[in-house]
């Protein structure tokens, strides 16, 4: 991109900010490779664990740090990330973790690192979102560790120590067959102790989640709220130097818009593009189109604390309700399948034999009436963003609020902010039923599995607030079993109960569809939804 395009992009980016903050947005210097990517959404904040969207984690996690082990681009292999090496003992409750050497924190106009990585700095990212006596266990007021606790990490990890400068050792209170997948997942990204400490002595630990500092392949520059985010290529990056000088994020809700913008040439990537749009998008020269099938899933959470949702009667007679194929028709146009399970079927634990509900309008209103639910009134709750599993929640809603009202159910749709959304979308106490999914984070069932419905869960992460002890019982027995078969034995019992008892209607699995400009080369689609830039490279 040249610099006089550089202007234009920033003068277009302007609306609803001030056009002379955003016209400087490029003015700084002239980078020899700048990618301007089309963000579907503005981060919740760049602290990574404190948050469990692809959309914030592609602003953080992704650009600005590292892990100890990360995925192996476009898979879910473990490999080496800020440890080089890592030993597990015979009983599997002690992982010990050599630390690279001479890796550098990023240099800013606000942080200057006078020291490299440590042990110190992995053992500060992971105890302050175990130990609730650590001074950075609640610095942000209202959030929580959703990840770390969803997948109960807390319980896990019995102590975490300092060997020596480039020496970790975890301690678990028990086995973990999935303890590096999680390591590798976005809560693990390491930060600096010392700009921590530094914060905390200043009174200003606000900053950590809005000035971050990683050791990442990029360096944060800025954030104009709700507009653009600004990366330059970290020159200390212990791994291979990224291509790009910049990278800029676009944040561009509307997914029209992000096309528009696309093909004008204002941005070289926008995801999540409509359904109805890809088709046109694939005919055109100047772009290319690439496509995985995803490892997510939509749904539609009940509250199960709330009545009549507490009733697995009632949630199976509102699933019997919906008309799942014609949603699918009507919204992916051939970019989705239904869904009958939580666990996506690309991955190992699927259980296929599990029957689907039948779509049997008459039933569900006969399932109601003997349940003793007469001229119910609801909330469906409407995601305003597009997500890889769901690329219009406000249409999805509409239908549904459809079916339902043809078995005597009236429906109100709502809809927030999507950071709001995700906030309130944690209340016990929430009306209704919500449209959310996921994309798993490691490829584990564990992941999905945990995330979804640990009774740990309840008022964070499990939106339907459901703790069913069977499926605990389950769910913590195959986190132990090193035997990948009798873990899957054990996702498939329990996606039968799951069927049974019905917390969620399962909406549909997605094919992810990623539009580009041609001159992009070196982009890997990565399975897990996320979006890494540090082997792109883009031409002229």
């Amino acid at each position: 991109m040249t610099v006089p395009q550089r202007g234009r992009l920033a003068a277009r980016l302007a609306t609803g900010v001030a056009v002379a903050v955003l016209s400087g947005l490029f003015a700084s210097q002239a980078l020899a490779k700048s990618l301007v990517y089309c963000s579907e959404s503005a981060p919740e904040g760049f602290d990574p664990a404190l948050y469990s969207t692809n959309s914030t984690w592609d602003a953080s996690s992704k650009p600005i740090y590292s892990r100890l082990v990360e995925f192996e681009q476009g898979t879910t292999n473990v490999v080496p990330g800020l440890a080089e090496s890592w030993t597990i003992s015979d009983d599997k409750l002690e992982y010990t973790f050599k630390l690279r050497k001479g890796v550098k924190f990023q240099t800013t106009d606000y942080f200057t690192p006078s020291r490299e990585l440590t042990a110190d700095d992995v053992i500060f990212s992971l105890d302050r979102q175990r130990l609730k006596d650590n001074p950075w266990f609640g610095y942000v007021a209202g959030s929580s560790w959703e990840i770390f606790e969803g997948m109960e990490m807390q319980n896990l990890i019995k102590d975490i120590s300092r060997v020596d400068d480039n020496t970790v050792k975890i301690v678990l209170n028990q086995p973990s067959a999935s303890l590096l997948a999680m390591l590798a997942m976005d809560f693990g990204s390491v930060l600096s102790k010392e700009y921590a400490d530094k914060l905390l002595a200043d009174g200003t630990k606000e900053k950590l989640n809005q000035q971050p500092i990683g050791t990442g392949p990029f360096r944060f520059v800025d954030y104009q709220q709700d507009a653009v985010i600004r990366f330059q290529a970290n020159p200390d990056y212990f791994g291979e130097k990224p291509k790009l000088d910049e990278l800029v994020f676009a944040i561009t809700v509307d997914p029209t818009a992000r096309i528009q913008r696309l093909r004008a040439g204002e941005c070289q990537m926008a995801p999540y593009p409509a359904p109805a749009d890809i088709a046109e998008l694939k005919a055109d020269p100047n772009l290319t189109v690439m496509e995985k099938p995803g490892l997510n899933v939509a749904y539609l959470a009940y509250n199960t604390l709330m009545p009549p949702f507490d009733k697995a009667e009632v949630r199976r007679a509102l699933n019997m309700a919906m008309n799942k194929q014609a949603i699918i028709d009507a919204i992916f146009q051939g970019t989705g399948q239904v869904a009958k399970n939580p666990l996506p079927p690309g991955m190992w634990g699927y259980n296929d034999a599990v029957a689907d509900d039948k779509y049997d309008p008459e039933a569900a209103r006969k399932m109601l009436e003997a349940a003793g639910v007469k001229d119910l009134k609801m909330k469906i709750w409407a995601m305003p963003v597009s997500r890889p599993y769901m690329p219009n929640a406000q249409r999805t809603a509409e239908l549904i609020q459809a079916d339902f009202a043809k078995v005597g159910v009236t429906v109100e749709i709502v809809s927030y902010e999507w950071g709001e959304y995700v906030k309130r979308a944690r209340d016990k106490d929430r009306d209704g039923a919500i449209i959310l999914g996921a994309t798993s984070d490691n490829g584990d069932p564990d992941n999905l599995i945990s995330y979804f419905f640990a009774c740990s869960g309840v008022g964070g992460a499990n939106f339907a607030n459901w703790c069913y002890k069977p499926v605990e019982d389950l769910m913590q027995k195959a986190r132990v079993t090193s035997d990948q078969a009798e873990r899957t034995r054990m996702y498939h019992e329990l996606q039968v109960l799951f069927k049974e008892q019905a917390p969620w209607a399962t909406l549909d699995h997605s094919t992810v569809s990623l539009p580009m400009s041609k001159k992009i080369t070196g982009y890997v689609m990565d399975p897990l939804g996320s979006h890494r830039f540090e082997s792109v490279d883009i031409g002229e």
